[in-house]
């Protein structure tokens, strides 16, 4: 099987897995995140009522980011979406990696978001 096909269908699993476990109750939403080799995004969604509460990405015009594949523009969207999120009342999320190692962009997307305000 070619590497790159492996790594998806591995990514998949783990993916599934998570998504077994993390649901996004009305008073603790699912805080999603998917990392792309350009950009990251990120949303804050409500699973039962089947509908996003926030969301934020580097290729949001407003944050005026030079660079967007990296950590400090992964950074710059968590601390935007936790403003987002308390806008729309929201103070506790549950955090979903979708199958992204926690480091690098991910974790810097986390950290940003927990030091603005969210309780993971």
């Amino acid at each position: 099987m070619d590497r790159n096909k492996y790594k998806a269908l591995r990514r998949t699993r783990r993916r599934h897995h998570i998504r077994k476990k993390v649901v996004g109750l009305p008073d603790r939403p699912r805080l999603t995140v998917y990392r792309s080799l350009k950009h990251v995004y990120a949303q804050i969604i409500d699973d039962y009522a089947g509908r996003t509460l926030a969301s934020a990405s580097t290729q949001d015009k407003d944050l005026g980011l030079e660079q967007t594949g990296n950590a400090a523009a992964a950074a710059a969207v968590g601390k935007r979406l936790a403003e987002k999120a308390h806008a729309a009342g929201v103070k506790h999320v549950a955090f979903d990696r979708s199958g992204f190692a926690y480091h690098g962009r991910v974790k810097a997307l986390a950290d940003a978001a927990r030091k603005s305000g969210l309780e993971f």
